[in-house]
């Protein structure tokens, strides 16, 4: 029986679009993949390319990179080298039916490949190193365990410093599956760096703690056992109750006897010289939690729990803690705060930067109160007072302060004194810990007491949490829901943000144009749809007419603009004409951007000047604008004759066809977007793609330097300073 007509048996391809089973010629570089199979019974796919197929195993838990874990393997059918490229839904009814994504791939070596075990090297995005097939002996001949081996440890780390990744403040416990949820403790953030008998403990503004904190650096020290280490956690010391409680944390720091340390540990940044950060939130967990087993005092797992964060929250407030933190179970460690890691707190309580303190005529020379502000592009914003001191905090405070009296205030906005007081003024050197009842309407804290000076974060970084539920109002629209993600850790606010810096550049191409609005009112997770027609129904288009619709549509959950090529007073006098190169699945990039100068060339030799923008996709969009002179049949007609030339000289390369089967190996240069009714991507338009990739301008000299999706949100608002590439795209008299 030829190899793979167990394969080919088990399917029938006109109803699935998995590869047909071929055996292909061996290749000298042999490769892997890991698919994520969303069947009947979630699991992932192992294949290893081996004499022209893939020899292939289901394993249910997945591949874990812990060695003391020997997962199940369960043999299947061999599949077709093209296999490893497949992603898609595989249709009900269909052998193995359901969503097969790509987890992960690359090259791999074979070391030995025998009857009852197999020995490889993986050289993937996730999986690396060597790793092991063994068949288990219990009569089955289709169930294997695969193992990583255990390797020689390094002892340095791959990397000498990092950002620790950060909580977004929000107000409600997120909705939707994929968080895990963890109590927030109340004490130092600290990044362990851990290598050669070694052990850095870094604040958030870079202090080595390890000094202050010695019993946890030895620990870790000892525990490391020469091994490198990078880990994530908060330094606490816990009240009477056993509570996390940062003024006792910052008596220990003063005075460590008869305090007991403790550095609970939630995250892993790398091991034995691998980097972790681009693992997912869930599998660096797992090997923290393998890690930590059996760990000394005083190290601690922090133990997370999946969804529940309602729950969570609750207990959180009955047993007087400071609230819980929510983490995507599927992220990896970015450095940065994007929304991935969100914090919803029990009570206020936030840090602030000091500015002056009052003395009151009572006292004559001891603190009263602090003057508290938060700092607001560039400026320090008074913020309200603080009191709350014990006798020995007003005689440490009153030293540190002594050399950092100024003449003058430091705030934007100085507070008057109060009768019978005296203000001394501060150089904004030290942040304090504030909880607080609440924020009045004069956006000031009402009952701040004083928990204690934050000596290990940067003042320039302190920023009023939650300052968007101030500023929710962009361009005089409202934006409701403001932290929802939209995608890829974009919040509905900040796109909102962006379009309103992009939109001076934006709104030419847009205002005035029958729209069609890509919308996602469920967010990130949720589904989109396209809306072309007025609010409350009915049969017309509509469009929007200055920046304020821009961003009302995004507060109805627009993500994406896709725009006619005629304008709402001429409609069927169309004057923007788009060319969508749209390549075959696995082009190179190089035949693209051939494909581009090609059409460019053409368009040329006719006398038309054209202009060039990214799509945020797999290819480029060429336009030309022209005086709304033809109707739209000619205009279509027009746009596939060019496209004819270009298939007609090279039928090879271009195709004009629409159709799937006709464009292998080839680009389709789609015309079909220049009839009535059709749309496309608005320029400085967003793409809901993986990276929030932006339909850009470009210069044509660009063209072999910006990649199709080559250009984010964050790149697109920088190129706003450059001169604009598309300069006079509507004095066209073509």
């Amino acid at each position: 029986m030829p190899i793979l007509t167990p394969y080919n048996q088990k399917r029938d391809f006109t109803k699935t679009s998995e590869p047909k089973g071929k055996t292909a010629k061996p290749t000298r570089q042999l490769h892997f993949v890991v698919q994520h199979h969303f069947a009947s019974r979630e699991h992932y796919d192992f294949r290893l390319e081996r004499d022209g197929v893939l020899k292939s195993w289901a394993v249910p838990k997945g591949p874990s990179t812990n060695p003391a874990d020997k997962r199940l393997a369960v043999q299947v059918e061999d599949h077709p080298l093209e296999y490893r490229r497949f992603e898609g839904t595989i249709p009900a009814g269909q052998y193995g039916a359901g969503t097969v994504a790509i987890w992960d791939e690359g090259a791999y070596e074979a070391l030995a490949w025998k009857e009852d075990s197999i020995k490889f090297v993986l050289h993937g995005k996730k999986l690396t190193g060597a790793w092991a097939l063994v068949r288990m002996s219990d009569g089955k001949e289709k169930n294997w365990l695969l193992i990583k081996e255990r390797e020689e440890k390094s002892s340095k780390n791959p990397f000498e410093s990092a950002d620790a990744q950060l909580a977004r403040l929000v107000k409600a416990v997120p909705e939707g599956e994929g968080w895990v949820y963890e109590l927030k403790y109340d004490g130092y953030r600290i990044l362990s760096f851990v290598e050669e008998g070694k052990a850095r403990l870094l604040t958030r503004n870079g202090i080595d703690y390890a000094h202050k904190f010695k019993p946890a650096a030895q620990a870790l020290v000892d525990f490391a056992g020469g091994r490198g280490m990078v880990l994530d956690g908060e330094m606490v010391v816990a009240d009477s109750a056993g509570r996390p409680d940062f003024q006792a944390l910052q008596r220990y720091i003063k005075s460590p006897a008869g305090k007991e340390l403790q550095y609970i540990i939630f995250d892993i940044l790398a091991l034995d010289g691998e980097d972790l950060r681009q693992l997912p939130l869930r599998e660096r967990k797992e090997i923290l939690a393998g890690l930590l087993a059996g760990a000394p005092e005083p190290l601690h797992y922090s133990v997370h729990i999946e969804g529940q964060g309602e729950a969570l929250l609750r207990a959180a407030s009955g047993a007087g803690l400071e609230g819980i933190v929510g983490k995507r179970a599927d992220a990896a460690y970015t450095g940065t705060r994007n929304g991935d890691w969100i914090k919803m707190k029990c009570g206020e309580r936030q840090e602030f930067v000091v500015g002056g303190y009052t003395v009151s005529a009572k006292r004559v020379s001891k603190i009263s109160s602090l003057l508290l502000g938060v700092y607001r592009d560039g400026g320090l914003i008074y913020c309200g007072r603080a009191g709350g001191f014990s006798q020995r905090d007003m005689a440490e405070l009153e030293r540190k302060f002594r050399p950092m009296i100024r003449k003058t205030p430091p705030f934007q906005e100085a507070p008057k004194a109060r009768a019978g007081e005296t203000i001394t003024w501060l150089k904004p050197k030290y942040a304090a810990e504030i909880a607080f009842a609440e924020w009045t309407g004069e956006n000031l804290l009402r009952q701040a007491k004083f928990k204690g000076l934050r000596e290990d974060k940067e003042v320039a970084q302190v920023e009023r949490e939650g300052e968007e539920a101030l500023e929710d109002v962009v361009e005089g629209v409202k934006i409701t829901h403001p932290d929802k993600l939209v995608a890829d850790g974009v919040t509905k606010k900040e796109l909102a943000l962006y379009y309103q810096k992009v939109a001076p550049r934006m709104l030419p191409y847009v205002e005035g144009r029958f729209l069609s609005a890509i919308r996602c009112p469920g967010g990130a997770e949720g589904e989109c749809f396209f809306k072309k027609h007025p609010e409350g129904g009915g049969e017309g288009y509509y469009c929007i007419n200055d920046l304020a619709g821009l961003i009302n549509e995004v507060q109805l959950n627009t993500v994406e603009f896709h725009v006619w090529g005629s304008r709402a007073g001429e409609p069927d006098r169309p004057d923007v004409m788009v060319f969508d190169l749209d390549p075959d699945e696995g082009m190179d990039l190089e035949a693209v951007r051939q494909g581009v100068r090609d059409l460019k060339g053409i368009l040329d030799g006719l006398g038309l000047k054209s202009y060039l923008k990214t799509s945020g996709g797999k290819g480029y969009h060429v336009v030309v604008s022209f005086r709304a002179s033809m109707d739209w049949e000619v205009f279509r007609d027009f746009a596939k004759g060019v496209v004819g030339i270009m298939t007609e000289k090279w039928p090879e390369r271009y195709t004009g066809n629409v159709r799937k089967a006709s464009r292998k190996g080839r680009i389709f240069v789609d015309w079909i977007r220049n009839t009535r009714g059709a749309t496309s991507a608005a320029p400085y338009c967003v793409r809901r793609r993986e990276g929030l990739p932006v339909s850009m301008p470009i210069a044509w000299g660009e063209l072999g330097k910006v990649a199709p999706n080559g250009i984010d949100m964050a790149e697109a608002v920088k190129r706003l300073k450059r001169k604009d590439p598309w300069d006079g795209f509507f004095t066209s008299t073509q």
